[in-house]
């Protein structure tokens, strides 16, 4: 009886703990044809592999290495994807515009103009969990978004939960840690993207925000950031206006898992993840 009571005991305090934790799993820039294709086989792998609660993709890059579809779009949200983030590139199929007004979980930096199409941010919800997703442009190098600090500052007074996933796409890295400063302990996540390298300097914030400057890609390695090495070089080598053409080798999986605890919104790790592993 008592071994009874025992196990019961212990399921219900799992049961407890883990309504109180949960999980992201962030997949960094998809790069063409070749991401799409290593994200479309082996995320239901990962998925398994980590139970992530939310599955969060920026797809800015998937079509044909700039922008992105509704077909492509809908196809990642298919596959398991919650919401989808952009960047810079976020406009480049005019296609997509009224897409992106629509209801979908997919947003485009929100310190652009109110009237630019779509929204910055988006809200997903499971186990009674609510996610708010943030998509936000750095001005370092990148012209024509508003300043991020004060823009994030808005957003935050808006929002009724602590659980915050922000994405910000920005080409320099001390702006990304300063915004990660900025708004630590009142986002759950800061992630980089935009450069396409993933860094090593994932951490914890004092206050609780899990930061990294960049997550990396998910596309075609070798490449130059996703790009066709032998254009790229042709370029760097003539200075001569270049189409770029996405790499066509196989793609790898780059993004993060972070552990979050549900009431406060407060990270309690991030890890690296990367498959396959070609390090």
């Amino acid at each position: 009886m008592l071994s009874l009571w025992l196990t019961v005991f212990r399921d219900a305090s799992r049961t407890q703990a883990d309504l109180s934790e949960y999980t992201i799993l962030f997949l960094g820039d998809i790069v063409g044809r070749p991401g799409r294709k290593i994200v479309s086989e082996r995320l239901p792998m990962l998925i398994s592999e980590h139970n992530p609660t939310f599955v969060v993709a920026n797809g800015e890059n998937c079509a044909s290495g700039v922008g992105i579809t509704q077909d492509i779009a809908e196809d990642l949200f298919k596959i398991g994807i919650d919401a989808i983030t952009l960047g810079n590139h976020a406009f480049n199929r005019r296609e997509v515009f009224e897409y992106l007004d629509g209801d979908r979980p997919i947003v485009r930096p929100a310190n652009l103009p109110a009237a630019a199409p779509g929204k910055g941010v988006t809200v997903v919800e499971k186990n009674g969990v609510r996610l708010h997703v943030v998509n936000l442009c750095g001005r370092v190098y990148m012209t024509g978004y508003d300043d991020p600090f004060p823009a994030i500052d808005r957003i935050l007074e808006e929002l009724d939960s602590p659980n915050v996933l922000v994405d910000f796409h920005a080409e320099a890295t001390s702006e990304k840690m300063a915004f990660g400063f900025h708004v630590d302990g009142r986002v759950s996540a800061v992630l980089g993207t935009h450069t396409h390298v993933t860094t090593a300097d994932e951490t914890v914030l004092e206050r609780g925000t899990a930061f990294i400057s960049d997550v990396g890609m998910c596309g075609p390695v070798p490449s130059v950031l996703g790009m066709d090495k032998d254009v790229i070089l042709r370029r760097f080598l003539t200075s001569m206006p270049t189409r770029f053409e996405v790499a066509q080798q196989p793609g790898v999986i780059s993004g993060v898992l972070i552990r979050v605890e549900g009431t406060t919104g407060r990270a309690k790790s991030i890890t690296r993840i990367r498959y396959p592993d070609q390090r």
